[in-house]
């Protein structure tokens, strides 16, 4: 890939990270109910999750998705239903696990946290999509294929790991002022209605 092209996808690849998404709700939630340390081991899901959307991609399987109203609303419906999950587990969330400024913050597993992550970004038809479309306009097909996704991989994983440790971090902050069990519970209930919300808009999202 050349420079001049890369760097265009370096550009698009920050525009995407930085847009506000299920990815980011889940950053900033994982940074108030677990803070930085713990937390960011979500992010190492979000980045499987798009090394895993983009093998999809690769090998061919989200052309099927594209090709099959089925199989993209099977998949489609999933993320619908795992983003209420989400939501229903951030609204429910006991008033606690913020409480606990020292030492563990939750009982929330970093194997958890990585399958969390993971989840949001790998079953997400709208991401796929969005790589069917925009991917292939940076690939050459007289270069060696494998190398070219590496790159793109890499860029789109380092990107996230680095935007969304923002995320993280900022959130994470908030642990410093809340000091109410009813401050804890709003906040709590923010995010899991961000997440019902990102449901939503999921759910009404069409093929073009």
């Amino acid at each position: 890939m050349q420079i001049s092209l890369w760097l265009t996808f370096l550009a698009a690849s920050w525009a995407i990270s930085l847009s506000p998404g299920p990815g980011a709700i889940a950053a900033m939630g994982a940074g108030v109910n677990h803070g930085f340390a713990r937390g960011y081991w979500l992010t190492i899901g979000l980045a499987l999750g798009i090394i895993t959307q983009l093998m999809i991609v690769g090998i061919g399987l989200g052309a099927l998705m594209v090709a099959s109203a089925t199989a993209f609303a099977v998949v489609k419906w999933m993320g619908v239903a795992y983003l209420l999950w989400l939501g229903l587990q951030q609204w429910r969330a006991p008033v606690s696990a913020l409480q606990r400024i020292d030492g563990e913050r939750s009982e929330a597993t970093r194997r958890t946290l990585v399958l969390r992550g993971w989840g949001l970004n790998a079953v997400n038809p709208k991401g796929t999509a969005f790589m069917l479309a925009v991917v292939p306009q940076f690939i050459d097909p007289s270069r060696p294929l494998a190398l070219q996704y590496a790159v793109i991989g890499a860029t789109l994983v380092c990107t996230d790991l680095i935007v969304m440790a923002g995320y993280t971090a900022m959130a994470a902050r908030v642990l410093a002022v809340l000091k109410s069990p009813g401050q804890v519970r709003a906040m709590n209930r923010l995010f899991g209605t961000l997440f019902v919300a990102a449901a939503t808009l999921l759910a009404a999202f069409r093929r073009a």
